[in-house]
């Protein structure tokens, strides 16, 4: 047996980058289970592959990941050719936009990519990777590593990191990453001025991965034994004790021994300033690593926002406002109802729907408030109101600022998150600081022009390396720089970089300045713009980030489940938490989505929850019905788990085309 075939047969490949290489540090740990063919998979590449999320439970699959969706990505990965090695299996694609770079994650890593341990799991390649931009004002120059202590280049490169919170610490990338590695989400800060969340927010965004468990030196056992043990002796010259030097009176506060000779020898309580109280925290269960940090922040801070927006929800009385709202011009028929003589936002939402002959529909499949909103929260976001792609600012609408219509979108948005509707959850970065901070407090980017002509030439700008090259761009796009103001003499390269901020915010914030102020004036409706201005990070999850994936767990958690007398309540459960589990697994025709717009109206669980709570009743009846109005699932009692799944296929997906027809 030759030293190959040793080596492969000591450590098996990871089936994703068919790399046996076992290094914690780089790829995560390396796992193989028996129980699953001997399946073998490095974390991160595991955590890292487009094709796949977490759809188990904490203890099922590997880290939550289900055996079979595994196979699925290996078989996906296996048709796929890295960019860099040029082997097939890359199972990691580059996320920027129109980008179809494919790699392995150890492939990734030696290629300088940035991979994003946070919301999405998101990676970039070499070209589209995020960098840290170094201020103007600050002179290049060396300093120490606060780390390791060698000297680094402050010049921000892949493997030279900058802190967010002080001006003159530097890092190696491969030092920040064994601390955070070695101090976890709890305890990794700046080492300077010890900041944490401005710090970790910044590392995550460069590719550190922050793992969320307790630091290493937590985890010792009997770690701080010797900061838990007194000393019991007495050192006077002359102990006038009568039970000896090393008697010390039981259940006396904490004490101290005179050491000096001149008094006589006793016990003295401490003062309460010096009394010190050592408290060991439980250690912290690292089970749920397969988790980002960003995830569960998003969740707390979500459910900070739910309760929230339910104290802002007390303010709204039993008096009731009725919309009309025509579905072939849902954006018409809500700004006629919100500008009506008696709309008062403080009043009780009623909700109805009239068809294309002007009717009302009667029916309660079809009146909906959370439908309502879902559909206007999408009108708005495709509106001529917002620009860009999935996180968008404020447009400039000269016909809208004259309609006043970002006041009215404002107030829209607040209406709907007090009254229970679906968040926009498509806010950019930018327009949520500017709302909370103000604009002059925010520093726009590239990303945030959706004008690709603006945006080219503000690249062009950047990008220019000498000033000839310079001087000639600015000549091309001359009469738009006069436009916005922004035209200045260029004496040095670097005055490029002031050149670019000005176009940024001109465009991003100076242009829009009236759509603006009106739409933050309607954003003040019932109180809305206060609460997002006192908890900007619990407002941040729900309106710059999209809510959670649905799982068959979460909507069986939602709906309660009710039977008639004589029913058998188990078996309904069953067909029930069966339907569900198919429809996740792509067995059926319909989604999770479509479930639950079927029985509330909106395909989104409202941060604020709904009211009333969604149920589940089994009768006696033909075909299951959605009612809406009580966010209620009446579904037919059958005898086989078949009869149930092709009545509940057949019912959504009719109810669905209707509505769509």
């Amino acid at each position: 047996m030759n030293e190959n075939t040793l080596c492969h047969f000591q450590s098996p490949a990871c089936v994703l980058c068919q790399r046996i290489d076992d290094c914690p540090e780089k790829y995560g740990e390396k796992r193989t289970y028996k129980e699953y063919n001997n399946l073998t998979v490095h974390y991160y590449c595991l955590l890292m592959s487009s094709g796949i999320w977490q759809r188990g439970e904490e203890d099922e699959g590997v880290y939550g990941f289900l055996i079979k969706d595994i196979r699925k990505e290996v078989n996906r990965a296996a048709k796929l050719k890295c960019n860099i090695c040029k082997k097939k299996g890359a199972s990691i694609g580059c996320v920027a936009p129109k980008c179809k770079r494919s790699y392995h994650f150890p492939c990734g890593v030696q290629r300088e990519c940035i991979f994003q341990f946070m919301e999405y799991f998101g990676s970039y390649c070499w070209e589209h990777r995020p960098v840290q931009k170094l201020p103007s004002d600050e002179s290049r120059g060396s300093s120490q590593c606060t780390i390791c202590l060698e000297f680094v280049e402050h010049f921000p490169v892949y493997n030279i990191l900058k802190s967010p919170c002080c001006k003159n610490a530097w890092f190696h990338r491969d030092c920040l990453q064994y601390q955070a590695l070695s101090a976890g989400v709890f305890f990794f800060r700046c080492t300077v001025c010890n900041n944490k969340d401005k710090f970790q927010n910044e590392m995550l965004r460069m590719g550190i991965h922050i793992p969320e468990k307790d630091a290493s030196w937590e985890l010792e056992e009997n770690a701080y034994q010797d900061l838990l043990q007194r000393y019991q002796h007495c050192d006077a010259r002359r102990c006038l004790c009568r039970n000896g030097r090393d008697y010390n009176k039981p259940d006396r506060s904490p004490k101290m021994l005179c050491q000096n000779s001149l008094t006589p020898c006793t016990l003295l309580d401490l003062p309460a300033s010096n009394k010190m109280v050592m408290s060991i925290s439980p250690l912290i269960n690292s089970s749920s690593r397969n988790l980002s940090v960003r995830r569960m922040q998003l969740r707390i801070q979500k459910r900070e926002a739910s309760n929230i927006l339910r104290e802002l929800k007390l303010q709204v009385n039993t008096k009731t406002t009725r919309l009309n709202i025509n579905r072939d011009n849902i954006w018409s028929s809500a700004l006629k109802g919100f500008r009506g003589r008696n709309f008062n936002p403080a009043n009780t939402m009623e909700v109805k729907f009239t068809n294309c002959k002007g009717r009302v529909e009667t029916d309660a499949f079809h009146g909906s408030k959370h439908e309502f909103f879902r559909l206007l929260m999408l009108h708005l976001q495709n509106s001529s109101l917002f620009e860009g792609s999935s996180s968008k600012n404020l447009s400039l609408d000269s016909q809208a600022i004259k309609e006043n219509l970002y006041y009215e979108a404002g107030k829209m948005i607040a209406v709907s998150l007090v009254h229970g509707g679906v968040p926009p959850s498509y806010f950019s970065k930018t327009l949520f600081n500017c709302l909370v901070y103000g604009p002059e407090n925010v520093k726009p980017t590239v990303e945030d022009v959706a004008d690709f002509d603006v945006a080219q030439t503000i690249k062009m700008i950047k990008s220019s390396r000498t000033l000839a090259s310079l001087k000639s761009t600015i000549s091309d796009c001359y009469e738009y720089l006069t436009i916005a103001g922004c035209l200045r003499p260029m004496t040095a390269l670097c005055d490029k970089d002031m050149l670019v901020n000005d176009l940024l915010i001109y465009h991003v914030i100076k242009r829009v300045h009236s759509p603006f102020e009106s739409f933050r004036q309607g954003l003040k409706t019932l109180g809305v713009l206060e609460k997002i201005q006192m908890h900007p990070d619990a407002f941040s999850s729900m309106l710059c980030h999209k809510p959670e994936r649905l799982s068959a767990r979460i909507l069986g958690d939602l709906f309660t489940i009710h039977c008639l007398s004589g029913v058998n309540k188990v078996k309904g459960v069953d067909f029930w938490m069966g339907y569900l589990q198919d429809v996740e697994g792509g067995e059926s025709a319909a989604t999770l989505e479509d479930i639950l717009v079927f029985a509330t109206g909106t395909s989104f669980i409202p941060s604020i929850g709904f009211e009333p709570d969604p149920s589940v009743k089994f009768l006696h009846i033909k075909y299951p019905v959605g009612n809406r109005q009580l966010n209620c699932l009446e579904l037919p009692i059958t005898k086989t788990y078949e009869q149930f799944k092709s009545k509940m296929d057949f019912a959504i997906s009719s109810s669905l085309r209707l509505e769509v027809e």
